[in-house]
């Protein structure tokens, strides 16, 4: 609920979705030029009473059944059901299990913070997660410790991984920087798996150098009394734009994690021309080697601030890795189009069709 596509780009076109996004959610529709007709989830018109009642149903199952409900025409009319989050998945097997009578779709279902929880849920919850998810034609994840670590979990189940993409259709071309007396910083997300706290104290003792944090989620007292830290949050993407253009370098700083956490920050930072300093904290290797980020040890605040004073001392490097992440980028199709054909071949091949499908084909899109 909340992704509408009608909503979701009415907000695209006013400008209000912040960052590189696509007009309609995350480009499953690319999968139209496979031949795939891509319907999204609609969100049901309610009032207080009737998100009290999908809420309420949400916090007893964890997951957004209600919502699910809502469309279960559209579900069960679809060759094959595509999600983006564990919450959409849990609902598309918990509506299949409502109606074990019906013809199912094919179920591609996707999770992002699934594994990284997983050894924090109790007996119950993982048991009943276990069988609802069980279902799936196929497990897909964007990082590949977090398919080495459903591997494990779901024995038995086809497990697969998936690189995501954004769109990269407004590409700038890496630029010249880091050259001046001041360096000016730029750190992006509210992913609960952002290390604010050692990113700013890197930061503290470097006067020549400005942070702007742009973030729903980092606490304003960190940067209490540090005037060369900012902390904000943007309205409109053209702030965004704004912030990129008079960055130097882009910073994402990372606690350990399975999901790749900075991986759509990092690609747009890439397709900005910037260059990029990651913790090596979740997967991002698997998409960008140490030949495009410079990686420093996650929670090492004395690494981070060497790594940073690197980018003055030899801005030639940075401006080499930029280049050479925007070619690793371009060249391995980490883009929505492409990430919206993997889930075409994947429903074309459960379909048992090997030829490209005709366009009446529909893939719902949870």
């Amino acid at each position: 609920y909340g992704l509408d596509a009608d909503r979701w780009n009415d907000r695209w076109r006013k400008g209000e979705l912040i960052g590189l996004n696509e007009p309609y959610p995350y480009g499953y529709f690319h999968a139209q030029a496979e031949g795939v007709r891509v319907l999204y989830g609609r969100d049901a018109a309610e009032g207080g009473g009737g998100r009290l009642w999908r809420l309420g149903w949400r916090a007893i199952l964890g997951f957004d059944l209600i919502h699910a409900w809502r469309n279960r025409r559209a579900f069960f009319e679809a060759d094959a059901v595509w999600t983006h989050l564990e919450n959409q998945s849990l609902a598309a097997s918990m509506l299949c299990a409502l109606f074990p009578r019906r013809r199912r779709p094919k179920l591609i279902l996707q999770s992002v913070w699934l594994m990284d929880d997983w050894d924090g849920f109790g007996p119950i919850r993982k048991w009943f997660w276990r069988r609802l998810l069980s279902r799936a034609d196929i497990l897909s994840f964007l990082s590949p410790l977090n398919h080495a670590r459903a591997s494990e979990v779901f024995p038995g189940l086809r497990c697969e991984m998936v690189f995501f993409g954004i769109r990269d259709d407004e590409a700038s071309a890496p630029r010249a920087s880091c050259r001046n007396a001041g360096l000016n910083l730029l750190a992006l997300g509210s992913d609960q798996h952002r290390d604010w706290p050692t990113l700013i104290q890197a930061v503290a003792g470097m006067p020549d150098t400005r942070l702007r944090i742009v973030s729903g989620s980092c606490p304003a007292h960190l940067a209490k009394d540090i005037p060369n830290v900012t902390i904000e949050r943007l309205h409109h993407n053209d702030a965004l734009t704004e912030r990129f253009r008079e960055a130097d370098a882009l910073v994402i700083p990372l606690r350990p994690n399975l999901h790749v956490s900075g991986i759509t920050v990092a690609l747009e930072g890439v397709l900005n021309g910037l260059t990029v300093i990651a913790s090596r904290a979740g997967g991002l290797e698997a998409y960008f080697d140490d030949s495009c980020l410079l990686y420093v040890p996650p929670g090492d605040v004395a690494a981070l601030r060497e790594a940073i004073a690197g980018l003055r001392a030899d801005p030639d490097a940075a401006l080499q890795r930029a280049r050479n992440a925007r070619v690793r980028q371009r060249d391995a199709g980490f883009d929505a189009r492409t990430f919206a054909r993997q889930h075409a071949l994947w429903t074309n091949e459960l379909l048992g069709r090997a030829a490209r499908p005709a366009a009446t084909d529909r893939a719902w899109q949870g």
